[in-house]
């Protein structure tokens, strides 16, 4: 695996993963068309402990998840550039915005989730599975 690395649009922030994602997909839910002022957010579920930041500290938002756990979003505090989410109700895996990366060509989107929540003028994609809220994961 070569090393995978990213960072927020200023360059305050950088990352690297030592695993590849899990699962990549186009997120519909109302915090992430908020997070990214569009229709939904590319995210790549990747395992919690492969992410490390290698320079600057995240600053964090909490919000409460449909499950009643917090869900963390995580972005630069100087660009604003969101970075991942860590919803506690998915165990194991942090979210991590797709757009963040610094190589996006081998991310392939398999899945929409929170697909009940969409946009009304987006489209979704007939070829990929759908869930209504989170995915199922393990």
């Amino acid at each position: 695996m070569s090393k995978t690395t990213g960072g927020c649009l200023c360059g305050a922030i950088r990352y690297h993963l030592n695993a590849e994602p899990v699962t990549v997909a186009a997120c519909h839910c109302k915090n992430c068309q908020k997070q990214t002022g569009t229709a939904y957010s590319i995210v790549a579920g990747v395992p919690t402990d492969s992410l490390v930041i290698e320079s600057g500290e995240p600053k964090s938002y909490t919000v409460p998840g449909t499950s009643g756990m917090n869900t963390e979003r995580k972005f630069c505090g100087d660009c604003g550039s969101p970075l991942y989410t860590d919803a506690k109700a998915i165990e194991g895996l942090l979210w991590l915005k797709g757009g963040t990366l610094d190589d996006t060509s081998t991310l392939e989107v398999n899945a929409e989730i929170w697909c009940d929540s969409k946009a009304g003028w987006a489209s979704l994609d007939d070829s990929l599975p759908k869930f209504p809220g989170n995915p199922p994961v393990g």
